[in-house]
């Protein structure tokens, strides 16, 4: 974005911020008898009563996630796209290194790794304990370390799943014994889900700028097929290799960009 882009976006927002003083000036001058038109903003962290929310310096949490009344994040976890996690009457204890995957709900919980669109409500997931897409957990359940529940299932009131067991179905029920291969997974899951919200972290913190000129070079770099580029006689720039951190992909060495 150029100067003049600057300048007009920066008008833009000074516009926009005086027009809401103005009309909240107005509904106070009209006092009781005036129509007020609520604007929501998301707001990712919220208190509710006198509870209000902890969530560790090294979490990422997602601009669209909502983080609600007396919930407690651990460090390195992440809380992902769509969320909600509502303490409001009871709390939420997010452990260490846990991930709440997107679209998923909590409420008066305590999880550690949990897939995209679960619900849990009034339960418990210990510490390498996995709970897969689209399951539902009700007051009482209890998933000890190393167990898992598959996606899907429907867990019914004060059912505890025991260490290393597989549960699914509607109700859940024992499946099977977990490998020793599968826990590992389970607990390397984690492992790179941390990793990756590093990655989601810094590309919501990148300012407005930057994230304008990123959409410049991915014009500029955009991929055409080899025979359309030769047909009109064009060779095009290799955009420089992204390079993930080293604990994203540990078997493969950073290349050095040309």
């Amino acid at each position: 974005m150029g100067t003049l882009g600057k300048a007009i976006y920066t008008v833009g927002f000074w516009i926009r911020e005086t027009g809401q003083a103005i009309d909240r000036l107005g509904c106070r001058l009209q006092g009781n008898y005036y129509f007020q038109e609520q604007l929501s903003r998301h707001r990712t962290l919220m208190n509710i009563f006198d509870k209000a929310p902890v969530v560790d310096k090294d979490a990422f949490v997602a601009p669209s996630a909502s983080i609600i009344g007396d919930v407690q994040v651990g460090r390195g976890s992440s809380i992902w796209y769509g969320c909600v996690l509502r303490g409001d009457v009871n709390g939420i204890s997010i452990g260490a290194g846990t991930n709440i995957q997107d679209n998923s709900l909590v409420h008066v919980a305590k999880s550690n790794l949990s897939g995209h669109s679960a619900v849990l409500h009034g339960c418990t997931v210990e510490d390498e304990a996995f709970v897969g897409m689209g399951a539902t957990l009700l007051d009482g359940v209890v998933v000890e370390k190393n167990a898992m529940v598959a996606a899907g299932a429907l867990v019914r009131q004060n059912t505890r799943i025991p260490f290393g067991e597989v549960w699914g179905g509607n109700p859940a029920k024992f499946l099977r014994k977990l490998t020793e291969e599968e826990m590992a997974f389970v607990s390397q899951s984690a492992t790179n889900y941390s990793n990756l919200a590093q990655v989601h972290a810094a590309e919501n913190a990148k300012p407005f700028d930057e994230i304008e000129f990123e959409k410049v070079l991915r014009k500029k770099f955009a991929h055409r097929d080899e025979e359309y580029d030769s047909m009109l006689g064009v060779v095009r720039e290799t955009p420089p290799e992204l390079v993930l951190p080293d604990n994203i992909l540990p078997d493969k060495a950073p290349k050095a960009s040309s």
